[in-house]
């Protein structure tokens, strides 16, 4: 089952990965590099401010930081415990894939995935009383993840469970900083 279930994982990345164009190529290398989303953060950082005045507001965007230092040191764990090659690494389909990037790190699961989708899904949680159209932030765990699959370094499920453990890691930190905000700020 397990190994029918990784067949189609394969199968889907070399579909969805030759959907690429040239044409699309630095659109979508732009997009998987983080430091091109300085804007969305500077944004995020600047609403947080805006909405909770600079010492609560310091705190949400500290929080942040340890969030994103915490979602990347605990994929690179999961990454490190799996040992699952990447889609460029992986002699049986590497040929069979357009990649533009060539990183040598394991591939389950995503950081990219697991890191946007905590960041957006915890930003939504905090801003979502204050800004209602603060949900559009999910566009950039999607087109973000998504990159991933179009430059061959990540197979669909790594994305899919990057997502997943993203959403399930923000709404357990969210919990964990209102039980901090409480005590601090109210």
């Amino acid at each position: 089952m397990l190994e029918n279930i990784l067949q189609q994982d394969r199968e889907l990345l070399i579909f969805l990965n030759n959907l690429g164009s040239e044409q699309w190529d630095s659109f979508w290398l732009a997009i998987t590099n983080q430091f091109n989303w300085t804007p969305l953060f500077l944004f995020i950082f600047f609403l947080v401010i805006k909405s909770f005045g600079w010492k609560r507001g310091g705190f949400v965007i500290l929080s942040l930081i340890v969030l994103v230092a915490f979602s990347d040191q605990f994929t690179n764990l999961i990454k490190n415990y799996f040992e699952r090659l990447r889609p460029n690494n992986n002699d049986e389909i590497s040929g069979l894939l357009r990649h533009l990037l060539n990183p040598q790190s394991y591939s389950f699961i995503s950081g990219h995935a697991t890191t946007s989708t905590f960041f957006s899904v915890f930003i939504i949680l905090v801003l979502k009383e204050k800004y209602k159209y603060i949900k559009f932030i999910l566009l950039f765990p999607l087109f973000f993840a998504y990159s991933r699959l179009y430059l061959g370094v990540h197979f669909p499920l790594d994305i899919f469970c990057g997502i997943l453990t993203g959403t399930l890691l923000a709404n357990l930190y969210y919990l964990l900083f209102k039980k901090f905000d409480k005590k601090l700020f109210l």
